[in-house]
């Protein structure tokens, strides 16, 4: 038994935990827990806790049902709405078969195995999420449009705010956990809000925001309200995105960086881009995977709809973020197009691939726009070789079921799922009558 557990063990017993929830995720990115009690907490780390792994989305089939749920101590923390006793703890876990080896269907698997192929290559792969997210009174009611707790805009300070409290106890109850927060504010839309969090490793980051969409659901339903990671839930405001920024560390030097070189950045950062940019298409399903995501991307508001990139362009797929002077970690770059209803493993997974291809194939860079891609005609952006990002969910996965890389980023057992649940998802949504359309043409055919 190693340190770890030893530590977790023993926290368990001082604290009188009684409860130790166990998360992980299926293939769309849904939280799954299952609790266990502090005397099998021994046999869980040393033998792992089973489970029926065919009731989870792409886990195994009927004739491979037995699975492992083994937790990982490094997780470990106290979840601060369970505080009061019997205190609950949580801890992330990985799946394995009965014979011990991690299963293919894991997503943090998954981006275990992204993470060991950067390694190898001599790289970290850091992440820093700036998530967003809606506010909204309940009780919700079905068929008609949510109404947000405010009607506040960008950065508003709203006096006697209930979001503004909300932010506040959000961040209380993150950093009590472990999870450092940078910056938090009102975004754009009524009741929208955004809380950013810091740089950390990729698997950190993705375990953080599982937690993050946690605590945000958790303590608004205490505070009798609705939140929402939907990418688009109100047509005449902006959606809500997940900007990241990624950045590769060689050791203590960040990768991404070369004094004197335009906008600091470095070769190997160029061709990263340029890898995401030649990837685009196909990894959009993975970062936007629900059938929602491209009302977001296609609706305005600075949403990325096409794949480009530009220094400090709000409207392109990659931002360069601005240069500060002395600080050569902090060069950097920010994907766009990711939305907060993502899974976060998968989604790390595949952007790490294809930046790596860029690098492993030399991909050149393209030259950066300029100019509000949103503003320039079809034929313009043609002219400077801008192309559009899939319009549809059906068009993403089509994108994504040609790709090789995203086939080896995700395993053929996860591309096949997740492809096999998005169709699904396509073809429920195409058979719907929408209000849109009895609205527009019942009365009038």
């Amino acid at each position: 038994m190693d340190r770890q557990q030893e530590y977790v063990l023993r926290a368990v017993e001082e604290r009188d935990i009684r409860f130790i929830r166990l998360w992980f995720t299926d293939v769309v990115g849904t939280l799954k827990s299952v609790a266990v009690a502090p005397a099998e907490l021994e046999s869980a780390f040393e033998e792992g806790l089973g489970f029926d792994g065919s009731a989870i989305e792409g886990f195994s089939r009927i004739t491979e049902a037995d699975m492992l749920v083994r937790p990982d101590p490094a997780t470990f923390q106290v979840l601060p709405w369970r505080g009061e006793p019997p205190v609950t703890a949580r801890m992330f876990a990985d799946i394995h078969t009965p014979d011990g080896s991690p299963s293919p269907g894991d997503p943090r698997h998954v981006l275990r195995r992204a993470l060991d192929k950067a390694a190898d290559m001599g790289f970290t792969f850091y992440t820093h999420p700036e998530i967003e997210f809606f506010l909204f009174e309940t009780p919700l009611v079905p068929g008609e449009a949510p109404r947000p707790i405010d009607q506040a805009g960008y950065f508003d300070h709203v006096a006697d705010s209930r979001g503004q409290d909300f932010r506040r106890d959000a961040i209380q109850i993150l950093e009590s956990m472990g999870i450092s927060v940078e910056f938090s504010h009102h975004e754009g839309g009524p009741g929208q809000n955004e809380i950013d969090l810091r740089y950390a490793d990729a698997l950190s980051t993705a375990d953080n925001i599982m937690t993050f969409r946690t605590v945000i659901k958790e303590l608004a339903a205490q505070g009798d309200f609705f939140a929402s990671f939907m990418p688009k839930p109100l047509s005449r405001h902006p959606g809500s995105g997940m900007h990241t920024h990624l950045s590769l560390f060689e050791g203590d030097r960040n990768a991404f960086h070369e004094a004197g070189a335009p906008y600091q950045l470095s070769k190997v950062a160029r061709q990263f881009i340029a890898g995401l940019l030649h990837h685009g298409s196909e990894i959009t399903a993975i970062t936007n995977q629900w059938v929602n995501s491209y009302k977001r991307l296609w609706g305005g508001g600075e949403a990325p709809a096409h794949i480009c990139w530009g220094h400090n362009n709000s409207s392109a797929m990659i931002r360069v973020p601005l240069y500060k002077p002395g600080k050569e970690n902090s060069s950097r770059i920010e994907v766009r197009t990711m939305d907060p209803a993502c899974n976060p493993y998968l989604a790390f997974a595949v952007l790490l691939h294809a930046g790596l291809a860029g690098v492993e194939n030399g991909y050149e860079l393209p030259e950066e726009a300029e100019d509000d891609v949103w503003r320039l005609t079809d034929s313009e952006r043609h002219a400077l070789g801008i192309v559009p990002l899939p319009s549809s969910l059906d068009q993403a996965i089509d994108a994504m079921e040609r790709s090789d890389l995203v086939a080896e980023a995700l395993g053929e057992h996860v591309f096949d799922v997740f492809l096999r649940n998005k169709r699904q998802e396509w073809a429920d949504y195409r058979a719907q009558v929408t209000p849109f359309e009895l609205e527009r043409l019942l009365p009038t055919l």
